[in-house]
């Protein structure tokens, strides 16, 4: 077996322990790592939405960051670079958000929810593989935000911006800084759950540093993942998410946390038209973005600032999707969330189709 193979299993198996571990430390359940998720908790603790049970600056966000930043400087790949149609992908960002919302969780949750059991994921997990496959059609049409640049001088600053953020969250978290202990800021905390229910901090801290020095190693992506066996065959970031979905069917069972079906899933629905169409939205918009969200966050760690950008649309997603209240819950997805998943394929759709290279 190849150095590189053994890596693939290797992360596989760390970060299918670890979202179990994390789970059984107090994580809300099937949600020991959720890129949309933490994102959609640490936007709430920020205040920039006030759904009150979503509030929580997720230590494995933050160490997520700064374990992918750790393994580009190691590796002597952190660039800053950026300029590649940055506004274009913040809407994609902002729509690969609401889908993942609509859905109740990410790729890599999608997959955590499978070991668990949910077979509410697997219907999800066929919309995101169809719209891989419709990033994947774009592709091959010609689609191309263009060209980054490395920036270099004072301008290289802008790389660093995203470790710093979440370093200045960090430090709020664990201080308990607030400008007003009685109304709360900067940061705010859930008092019910999903958003109460956590890992302790230095554990979640560490587990998240480990996931972003090996996914910043891996290139971990899912739609990465599927996008390269459709083009090329290559099956080595599949193999490492079929090895997390293994570890965390194995612990699961073991720990007698398997539950089988479709009904009585934590933080999930059984609305099979929207949670396919909300992953559908959430690959291809990862697809043309050239990454889901754990990619996203890893690269934008590494110094790309259309990625950090990206981040930041997630991030406005999040906020907009539970301040207009379209995002799902477990009694199912709102009407005007079923018709943001719908505006936002459309829309993404266009856009895949506007940045084509045409000859001539």
């Amino acid at each position: 077996m190849s150095r590189e193979k053994l890596l693939f299993i290797i992360t596989g198996v760390v970060i299918g322990g670890l979202a179990v571990l994390l789970v059984a430390l107090g994580n809300p359940g099937n949600m020991g790592f959720c890129i949309a998720c933490f994102l959609r908790d640490t936007t709430g603790a920020l205040g920039l939405h006030r759904a009150a049970a979503v509030q929580y600056a997720r230590p494995e966000l933050i160490g997520l960051v700064l374990g992918a930043a750790i393994s580009a400087f190691a590796g002597k790949e952190f660039r800053s670079r950026g300029g590649s149609s940055p506004l274009v992908r913040f809407v994609l960002g902002a729509f690969m958000m609401v889908g993942a919302l609509v859905f109740l969780g990410c790729p890599l949750r999608d997959i955590l929810r499978i070991g668990g059991g949910d077979l509410n994921a697997v219907v999800g997990l066929v919309g995101f593989i169809a719209g891989v496959l419709s990033g994947v059609f774009f592709l091959k049409k010609g689609f191309n935000l263009g060209a980054a640049r490395t920036e270099k001088g004072t301008a290289a600053v802008g790389g660093y911006i995203l470790p710093a953020a979440v370093i200045l969250v960090l430090i709020a978290l664990v201080t308990s800084f607030s400008f007003n202990p009685d109304a709360g800021g900067p940061l705010f905390f859930s008092k019910e759950a999903p958003g109460s229910l956590h890992a302790p901090l230095l554990i979640a801290l560490g587990a998240g540093l480990l996931v972003g020095f090996l996914s910043q190693k891996i290139r971990l992506c899912l739609s990465g993942g599927f996008r390269d066996f459709f083009l090329i065959r290559e099956t080595g970031l599949l193999m490492s998410y079929g090895f997390i979905l293994l570890t965390v069917l194995l612990l699961n069972l073991y720990l007698g946390k398997f539950n089988l079906g479709f009904a009585n899933q934590p933080i999930a629905h059984s609305n099979h038209i929207f949670n396919f169409l909300g992953l559908f939205l959430v690959g291809q918009s990862a697809v043309l973005l050239g990454g889901c969200p754990l990619r996203q966050l890893v690269l934008g760690s590494e110094g790309d600032m259309d990625a950090a950008v990206s981040v930041l649309g997630m991030i406005f997603g999040a906020a907009f999707a539970h301040n207009l209240m379209l995002a799902a819950s477990a009694k199912g997805v709102p009407f005007f969330g079923e018709v943001a998943a719908i505006v936002g394929i459309v829309i993404v759709s266009l856009i895949g189709w506007a940045y084509r290279e045409v000859d001539g």
